[in-house]
């Protein structure tokens, strides 16, 4: 039923048409809609060879629409006719747990979808910020490294920074699967094709599928559907926590959401400015990453952990730098520690957690004020000792650090259990007594 309401809600009584009037540098200009079209608008084009072919108005000039086609232009011609079908709305449903869907709702893994009886516009603003809940307790994940130097707490919003082949995407299954949540959206945006049935069934696995719903948009699709693949997937995620849900939400990638972005921008007409992104891109990422976090009172919340690609583990080119400032914490992947195959590769001197102090007992934030501050001793030193240039004895920070390293290189690797059988292990790492308490429960 609910199906059928929404499908008579879509029906138009008026139909809206305009014509082709120029073709250029890969966007459509076309007459004769602009008392009725918007920005965001989707129109379609009937061809003489009986091919439609869709495209979203991304300009308004005084007398024409500038529209971006989803597809090759192959057979357009002017004078073409053009229907305006206007913005284009989503109606997640319970029903999509375990499903995999395209930007638009539609399926993709063969089998009939039902919609939803509420239709979501792609881009609503976040909850008031007055409003909004305080960060929750904090999460087991069952890996270690994030049980305790790196929490993440309910409602965080995190980034995961890496270059490609490191193993972001397997850290991603690992945390679909092992924090404790409702449900898991997974935004795929600009992933290669033969990758999406892999990581359905290889990576996340029949358990992570269970309670997940992927929204992917290859690599080979339009910019419009890529971009619009993590705003989908952050309306179905805010279905979910408008119901008093906990949503884990997985972006992977925002670099490729912001490229995505680039693309059209440029094709609307705006200058690039930071290193060949636009203005606009700031915005674009900020306003998708607010919409996550604690939600409204009364509602769920939506724990963010958003990837970003960055080469050569640059943190300040363009997408990392604006993302990290609206970000409740980063994870950096490091190629050299993964190269050496340890895994999850973290950089744990360059990683930082937000929710610390508050989401660990005293106790706790001693034991990982230590750890950092040995694996900082050995980091200022390791190419000298690697050399062979360190005499044991000279520095006695130095010889506990060197002492203790092999010990917490192999802790970063342990998994499952949770944070208090995590600190223990961390406390036998660095040869002290284990905290008294766990913090499993504290509020933020």
């Amino acid at each position: 039923m609910q199906s059928i309401a929404a499908r008579m809600r879509r029906v138009r009584m008026t139909r809206h048409f305009g014509q082709v009037s120029a073709i250029q540098a890969g966007v459509i200009l076309a007459g004769g809609l602009n008392s009725h079209a918007s920005l965001g608008d989707r129109v379609v084009f009937s061809m003489r060879s009986g091919q439609v072919l869709n495209g979203e108005i991304v300009a308004l000039h005084s007398d024409q629409a500038v529209i971006l086609p989803e597809g090759p232009m192959d057979g357009l011609s002017i004078s073409t006719r053009v229907e305006l079908v206007f913005a284009p709305m989503l109606a997640p449903a319970n029903a999509w747990i375990g499903r995999i869907i395209d930007p638009f709702g539609r399926p993709l893994d063969g089998r009939p979808l039902v919609a939803g009886g509420e239709e979501r516009g792609f881009r609503p603003p976040p909850p008031p910020a007055a409003s909004r809940n305080r960060l929750g307790g904090r999460l087991d994940t069952g890996l270690a490294v994030f049980d305790t130097l790196l929490p993440l707490v309910r409602g965080q919003r995190m980034g995961l920074f890496a270059g490609s082949g490191v193993g972001k995407s397997t850290l991603l299954s690992m945390l679909a699967k092992g924090v404790p949540a409702d449900v898991v959206v997974i935004a795929l945006v600009g992933e290669r094709g033969r990758e999406l049935r892999e990581f359905v069934e290889e990576t996340l696995g029949e358990e992570g599928m269970a309670r997940s719903v992927v929204v992917a948009a290859t690599s080979d699709q339009p910019p419009l559907m890529r971009r619009r693949c993590a705003w989908a997937a952050m309306t179905v995620a805010e279905h979910f926590r408008d119901q008093g849900r906990h949503v884990l939400f997985l972006a992977d990638s925002i670099t490729r959401f912001a490229e995505a972005h680039r693309e059209i921008a440029l094709a609307a007409g705006e200058s690039p400015s930071y290193r060949g992104f636009p203005p606009s891109t700031s915005h674009l990422i900020m306003s998708l990453a607010e919409r996550s976090g604690p939600g409204p009172a009364g509602a769920g919340d939506i724990t963010a952990i958003f990837s970003v690609l960055v080469a050569g583990s640059d943190m300040e080119e363009p997408v990392a730098d604006i993302l990290r400032g609206v970000l409740d914490g980063h994870v950096v992947l490091d190629r050299a520690i993964a190269e050496r195959g340890r895994f999850p590769a973290v950089d744990v001197l360059r990683s930082v957690s937000r929710s610390l102090p508050q989401a660990a007992s005293a106790d706790e934030n001693a034991l990982i004020a230590r750890a950092r501050a040995t694996l900082g001793t050995y980091a200022e030193s390791e190419l000298m000792i690697r050399a062979g240039l360190y005499a044991p004895g000279s520095d006695p920070a130095l010889d506990e650090a060197v002492r203790l390293y092999p010990a917490l290189d192999a802790f970063f690797t342990r998994r499952g259990g949770d944070a208090r059988q995590s600190f223990a292990l961390l406390a036998e790492a660095l040869g002290v007594p284990p905290p008294i308490s766990a913090c499993g429960e504290r509020t933020l």
